[in-house]
């Protein structure tokens, strides 16, 4: 059996594991139980109750956080000559074509995001196997195949996530940095939610949201009371 550290403990001590918390509880505590020397990310579970090998439930979108995630994002740019100085002055970290392409054959992928433009989706849907897994493939519905290049980087640059519900029915999302104040947190967290509720697919029956958990980089989950969210 694994030992648990004297940080592990001490932060299992401060939650309640019987015992559902309120948003802004939650938000205030995980900020208490973070043990780690950086500034660790936070991050929200929402377990949905939907069937997602049914197209008509799949749950998928896009929210602008109040705060932003706190990260850093890195965009790339994968567009026609023409576009890239406007994804350049939009602050896009890398922006090309061809040469980008080749680089992610080769297996780079150190980027967050990648925007692109619906005329050159035939040579970037060739790399769908690479970037699929990882999250990476641009979707028009996520906001990532676009002719407004500009808007949908600085979007992103200013905390707009993108997000989908897994095979298991779970939505996994960053939503702040514990260095955000408990409100900032909980804002981020709400905005988030709201736009979860939003989006309950019409063939969805019972319970929508099952279950809430929040939790920062390798501190112990927060249970969250679901019924304050629907409220």
């Amino acid at each position: 059996m694994g030992r648990i550290s004297k940080k592990r403990k001490e932060a299992l001590s401060k939650i309640d594991s019987s015992k559902y918390y309120s948003i802004a509880d939650a938000c205030n505590l995980v900020k208490e139980v973070s043990t780690t020397k950086f500034d660790a990310s936070v991050d929200l579970s929402v377990r949905l109750g939907v069937d997602p090998r049914k197209a008509n439930q799949m749950v998928r979108g896009t929210v602008a956080l109040p705060h932003g995630t706190g990260k850093d994002m890195k965009v790339l740019v994968l567009c026609t000559p023409d576009k890239e100085e406007e994804a350049k002055k939009a602050g896009a970290d890398y922006v090309g074509l061809d040469d980008y392409i080749a680089k992610i054959k080769g297996g780079w992928t150190d980027i967050d995001v990648i925007i692109t433009m619906p005329a050159v989706m035939g040579k970037v849907g060739a790399l769908g196997r690479i970037l699929g897994p990882r999250g990476l493939m641009p979707n028009p519905k996520t906001g990532t195949v676009t002719m407004d290049i500009g808007k949908a980087v600085n979007e992103v640059k200013s905390g707009k996530i993108d997000f989908k519900v897994d095979k298991y029915g779970i939505i996994h999302a960053m939503v702040a940095k514990v260095s955000f104040d408990g409100k900032k947190i909980q804002e981020n967290v709400d905005e988030l939610l709201q736009t979860i509720l939003k989006l309950k697919p019409s063939s969805a029956k019972g319970v929508y949201i099952k279950s809430l958990y929040l939790s920062s980089t390798m501190s112990p989950s927060i249970s969250i009371d679901t019924k304050s969210v629907i409220a």
